[in-house]
């Protein structure tokens, strides 16, 4: 049993997820995380599964067509004892150069892990919702470097603790 992490990409169409989820299903390979979204028309998803090789699961993936696959085995995940405690950061205001790569070196000071973002443009506001683990005690210090990387940007930036989600 391998564990294979995979990305596909290519413009949006109806049934998309069907044909690649199917694809996985005839090689016995079980998705266990996913993620998908769909970028101004373009698909994007990746996932990770267990089963055969990657190998035959990119065989398998290949009759799709119009999209760019690619497949790696990958370690399993390590423990996840020092996760850290969840908090949200979220960003709104007007477009503008280096808004992410700010808000994410602030973050990644304070010692939080990125484990998802997102960021949206509608016009001309911008907006970025990170979830991120903090290692303890660390809140505080990282609101205050935040508000300080948003007042140099221009923008609005929250912290907020996440909340409990039951999957």
């Amino acid at each position: 049993m391998h564990e294979l992490a995979i990305t596909v990409i290519g413009p949006d169409r109806t049934g998309i997820v069907a044909d690649v989820a199917e694809a996985l299903a005839g090689v016995g390979a079980n998705l266990t995380d996913s993620t998908m979204t769909r970028l101004r028309g373009h698909f994007t998803m990746t996932l990770v599964c267990t089963g055969p090789s990657a190998p035959e699961v990119s065989k398998a993936l290949e009759p799709l067509t119009g999209v760019v696959t690619s497949v790696r085995q990958v370690s399993p995940e390590a423990g996840s004892e020092d996760a850290g405690e969840p908090y949200v950061v979220s960003v709104h205001g007007a477009d503008r150069l280096g808004i992410v790569a700010a808000v994410t070196r602030v973050v990644a000071a304070e010692g939080g892990n990125i484990t998802d973002l997102s960021t949206r443009l509608s016009g001309t506001l911008y907006v970025l919702v990170a979830e991120v683990d903090l290692p303890p005690g660390t809140s505080e210090e990282l609101a205050e470097q935040l508000a300080v990387a948003a007042s140099e940007l221009g923008v609005e930036v929250t912290l907020r603790r996440a909340e409990s989600e039951i999957l």
